[in-house]
């Protein structure tokens, strides 16, 4: 089989990423059991750009919703204290900047993990640094290089750059999984509670991709 790769394209902040957190790793463990040719890329989609305004009352509620309505499908437990012991901002671009340093240390993964679990199970804000900082300490990266990293040109250009990359790719939004193979984009099928629909999906796909490019020889 030919190298193909899959695209996870994300944002830390985004509550239904969280909801496909235990399903997407357990896709990614069948992928490297069943097919290790597959390489999992992380993309950054990006929900909300830089901002210190309050998040509007309305905005506010359609996100509570969004929670509870995550909860009663998934099961994904949620702390709603995060509504009142917080002021929240529309803004996550600070916490996909952050992904990009841990990944510099093969982190991105367990920095996600650890944004989802402060702003959804800690009730702290992730788009503050004061909280990215304690969280990429925790991870043992060094605090100085980090706080560095957060306000450096060269970062932030990466990620306009990686945020571009995702728009190209055939996505409605986040979570989405595209996979790359043989020079062509897929979208794959995702299921929230299922890796399965996902993993067959793209056995099919590759499957198909080869018996046409035996057909075309």
């Amino acid at each position: 089989m030919k190298k193909a790769t899959l695209y996870y394209v994300y944002d830390p902040m985004c509550s239904w990423c969280w909801g496909y957190h235990i399903t997407w790793i357990t896709l990614q463990q069948k992928l490297a059991v069943i097919m290790p040719d597959v390489t999992v890329q992380y993309v950054l989609g990006g929900l909300a750009a830089d901002s210190d305004v309050p998040m509007p009352k309305d905005m506010q509620q359609f996100l509570q919703q969004t929670w509870h309505k995550i909860h009663q499908q998934l099961g994904t437990v949620f702390n709603h204290d995060f509504w009142t012991r917080c002021q929240p901002r529309r803004s996550t671009y600070p916490s996909c900047r952050a992904a990009i340093i841990a990944r510099q240390s093969e982190q991105e993964a367990q920095m996600i993990h650890a944004i989802q679990q402060a702003y959804y199970l800690q009730a702290k804000n992730p788009s503050n640094i004061e909280v990215l900082t304690d969280i990429a300490v925790n991870l043992g990266i060094e605090k100085q290089h980090f706080m560095q990293q957060m306000r450096s040109d060269e970062l932030n250009q990466q990620l306009m750059t990686e945020l571009a990359f995702a728009r190209q790719l055939p996505i409605q939004g986040f979570p989405s999984l595209v996979l790359q193979y043989q020079h062509q984009l897929f979208p794959i099928l995702l299921d929230y509670q299922d890796a399965d629909p996902s993993l067959n999906h793209i056995k099919q796909l590759i499957k198909d991709s080869a018996q046409s490019s035996i057909t075309l020889k």
